[in-house]
């Protein structure tokens, strides 16, 4: 069943370290949990969620920086992370308490600055979530990270490089890194993406 709401929170996701920056601009229901947004901006991203993530952000009660992804009893990587399917980002996210910091992959360490830069009415006709805006391709994974990332741009455009060939072979498939368009982002339905994450818990 659909869930109801009125507004939508639009948030700026910028991957740092890296110029000119890559970055979406996306609008999520105000329901949301900090799961579901971490579904919304791997999807808006293009990363593959091959990997841990967390978020990290002042708690607007306490003050206090808090951990917010998968917890220490289901991945044992970090303590004192409150679980993200159990927290609303409506009860997170306001106008004076808008940023969080996202990391995606503990190995090469993609850290996401997360921004709400509005809260707004619902239109009826749009299905969220919507990718409005971009820039860029986001990195391969498991290219190393930032450093790995340039070394990567480095290479592709110099078929002169002894490590292209096997470069674009690992790649797999055409890679422009100034390539992006909005339209083109699908977004998986975060509960499905869910059981498939926690399948082997259950079972």
């Amino acid at each position: 069943m659909e869930k109801k709401f009125n507004q939508v929170f639009q948030f700026k996701i910028t991957l740092k370290g890296i110029r000119p920056p890559i970055w979406r601009r996306i609008q999520v229901p105000e329901f949301y949990t900090f799961w579901e947004l971490h579904v919304a901006i791997q999807d808006a991203m293009d990363w593959l969620d091959y990997h841990l993530h967390q978020f990290e952000m002042k708690n607007p009660f306490t003050g206090k920086q808090t951990l917010i992804g998968l917890p220490a009893d289901d991945y044992d990587w970090s303590r004192n992370t409150l679980p993200g399917w159990e927290q609303k980002i409506g009860l997170w996210f306001t106008p004076q308490n808008n940023l969080a910091l996202y990391t995606y992959d503990f190995g090469d360490n993609w850290e996401h600055k997360v921004q709400l830069e509005k809260i707004l009415p619902r239109e009826r006709e749009i299905k969220y979530p919507i990718c409005l805006s971009g820039k860029r391709a986001c990195p391969p994974e498991d290219c190393g990270g930032v450093p790995g990332y340039y070394e990567l741009l480095e290479i592709i455009k110099n078929p002169a490089d002894e490590r292209y060939e096997e470069t674009k072979m690992w790649l797999g498939r055409k890679y422009d890194p100034e390539y992006f368009n909005p339209k083109k982002v699908i977004f998986d339905d975060p509960d499905i993406r869910f059981r498939r994450a926690f399948d082997d818990e259950t079972q």
